[in-house]
């Protein structure tokens, strides 16, 4: 009972600690935001976010926010994940996506055995990765590892990446499948395939990354039923970080940057509103308007209700991973549900900011419309879609014991 006490109070003092490292990496994007919005333009336009932005944040720490520590990153908490994604989206949603991607994919590296790890971040905690969980590849058992050929769509932040977390089916010599997985293929080893051509979120580089027969040893191979199922939290007693439910996790993080967009449209309806006429009244302010005022206020309430469901569900996630505990199917879904809540709520506050502001926002020199289709580009993300993790949640709630989704 005492070695565990201990255990848990070592876990609550690290998570103090990562907060606090967290937060300076939250102010120092923070002093950068200048230079993000500055390139955001640029980079929707070549469809890759501008290097300069990605230097500057990769000196801020914003890549190394799940990084293992041993490696010098921060191990952070989920709730840190979002603090980083958000702040980085206040000032461009593209920039953000790749900075969340690249962190997700590096927080799920750090589940992998030892050597792997090793060996993803052997150049530092600045490493960016890509990645899809979809199993949309295959991989066959040989001698030391496995033979593992695919392609993987909306691969965000592969034009920046070193290494590419990639969904696969294991199957056997009868092309049956046996597991799913998650393999950890390095640059050398993938190529990218210019099929980002969208609406919104242009700048993320969510290309298609295509492997050919690539050898990948056994210790870069993880099953995510495993994952999906607990495994996580008995193979790491060291960290509270990688005890964190997986499922969970990968839906959650994804939140991260609309809070920050949303949040950055309401500072621009909110700079432009005492100097804005009201376009066929008589209000030369709309900053004077009782209906415009009302619908600034809808819009950030109807915000702080997103920010309180995805900071709920952050917390959820870090209390269980602290006490070393795989939440049940209830709590896991109900988080879910937080997402779906979280994601609504955004949507619905940048549509009240559109129509409060006026067919103005949707002129290119304004921010508003590039937020509004990163915004609506992102929550289209498979892994999050509302109506699924609503459905999740329903049946979770009835008992209902067939699920829609294999991760949850």
């Amino acid at each position: 009972m005492e070695t565990q006490l201990t255990s848990l109070r070592s876990s609550s003092s690290e998570t103090v600690q990562n907060q606090a490292a967290g937060d300076d990496v939250v102010a120092r994007i923070r002093e950068l935001a200048p230079l993000l919005r500055r390139n955001a333009t640029q980079g929707e336009q070549d469809r890759r976010v501008a290097p300069e932005s990605i230097a500057a944040l990769q000196q801020a720490g914003a890549f190394r926010i799940a990084v293992p520590r041993r490696h010098g990153g921060l191990e952070s908490s989920l709730r840190g994940l979002l603090d980083v994604s958000a702040a980085v989206a206040e000032a461009d949603g593209g920039t953000s996506w790749v900075v969340t991607l690249s962190n997700v994919n590096a927080w799920a590296a750090s589940l992998f055995p030892g050597p792997a790890i090793d060996e993803v971040f052997a150049d530092g905690p600045d490493t960016i990765l890509s990645g899809v969980v979809t199993p949309s590849g295959t991989a066959h058992k040989v001698d030391g590892g496995y033979r593992v050929s695919g392609t993987w769509a909306y691969a965000s932040a592969s034009l920046h990446s070193s290494w590419a977390a990639c969904g696969v089916l294991v199957q056997d010599e009868n092309g049956e499948t046996v597991d799913q997985a998650m393999v950890m293929i390095p640059r050398a080893d993938y190529r990218v395939e210019d099929t980002w051509h969208v609406a919104g979120m242009r700048a993320s580089g969510s290309n298609t990354i295509v492997a050919a027969d690539v050898f990948v040893p056994e210790h870069r191979v993880l099953s995510v039923v495993a994952g999906a199922t607990g495994a996580n939290v008995a193979d790491h007693p060291e960290s509270p970080s990688y005890r964190s439910a997986v499922a969970p996790m990968l839906v959650m993080v994804l939140v991260g940057p609309q809070l920050g967009m949303a949040r950055a449209a309401l500072d621009l309806v909110l700079a432009t509103a005492p100097s804005k006429a009201l376009a066929y009244t008589t209000f030369t302010r709309q900053a004077d308007s009782v209906a415009f005022q009302l619908l600034v206020a809808e819009a950030a309430l109807t915000i702080d209700t997103a920010h309180l469901h995805a900071y709920r569900a952050a917390d959820d996630v870090q209390r269980y991973a602290v006490r070393g505990e795989f939440p049940d199917l209830t709590a896991r879904a109900r988080i879910r549900g937080d997402a779906a809540i979280a994601l609504r709520s955004v949507n619905k506050a940048l549509n009240i900011l559109l129509d409060a502001n006026g067919a103005g926002s949707f002129a290119e020199v304004n921010a508003l419309q590039r937020i509004w289709r990163d915004s609506n580009v992102a929550a289209r993300h498979a892994f999050i879609l509302p109506q699924v993790s609503l459905e999740t949640y329903g049946k979770a709630l009835l008992g209902v014991t067939e699920h829609i989704a294999a991760i949850v």
